[in-house]
């Protein structure tokens, strides 16, 4: 027996995907705030409280992504605002989760499997700790601001109260908080400089 690749053709197979892919942004996209001109959100993302989301033009947002701004969580209300520029690649498995700010500028690209947060679950107070983590109230200690041409490599996570200049390169496995200068090389948990951009 054939493949069905085979049979069907892998050039009929890609098309076939990128339709699929493309129906799913149109689904999605009544639910945004703005979409951008040739952007895209692959099959199989969740969006959560995608009215306080932007998406700049032809940017792609990869497969198994999850984006959730939480305006309310259990008696807990936030003003969340997510805004990502023009031009970004990000891959499969993204998790962004925002109660705060996160704004990401223009031209980032992402490995697989990177965590974009603004906050945790509570505070780690001897109070909290009689609470089931789940159950506890979002606590931010920070927005979080990426900014231009920014390389975040696989399994990153970065979390709240960080701001990452432009150019700047954030190693594979990376934990991130604070400042990361511009055109920076960080890499560690936590990250720390390694060397400059072209120095």
């Amino acid at each position: 027996m054939k493949p069905v690749y085979c049979i069907f053709g892998m050039k009929s197979a890609k098309l076939c995907r990128l339709c699929l892919d493309y129906l799913h942004t149109c689904w999605c996209a009544s639910g945004l705030a703005s979409l951008g001109y040739g952007a895209i959100i692959h099959r199989h993302s969740n969006i959560v409280g995608g009215k306080y989301l932007s998406i700049g033009d032809m940017t792609s947002i990869g497969c198994y992504a999850t984006v959730s701004a939480w305006d309310r969580y259990y008696d807990m209300e936030y003003r969340p605002s997510i805004s990502i520029g023009r031009e970004c690649d990000f891959g499969e498995y993204l998790h962004i989760s925002c109660i705060s700010e996160i704004r990401i500028g223009n031209g980032v690209l992402t490995g697989r499997w990177v965590t974009i947060t603004d906050n945790s679950h509570g505070l780690p107070t001897e109070e909290n700790s009689c609470v089931i983590p789940a159950m506890r109230q979002l606590y931010s200690k920070g927005p979080v601001i990426i900014g231009n041409n920014v390389w975040i490599g696989d399994k990153v996570t970065i979390l709240p109260g960080t701001v990452i200049g432009d150019g700047a390169v954030i190693g594979a496995g990376s934990v991130v908080k604070g400042n990361v200068a511009p055109n920076d090389i960080v890499a560690g948990i936590p990250a720390r400089s390694i060397k400059m951009n072209g120095i």
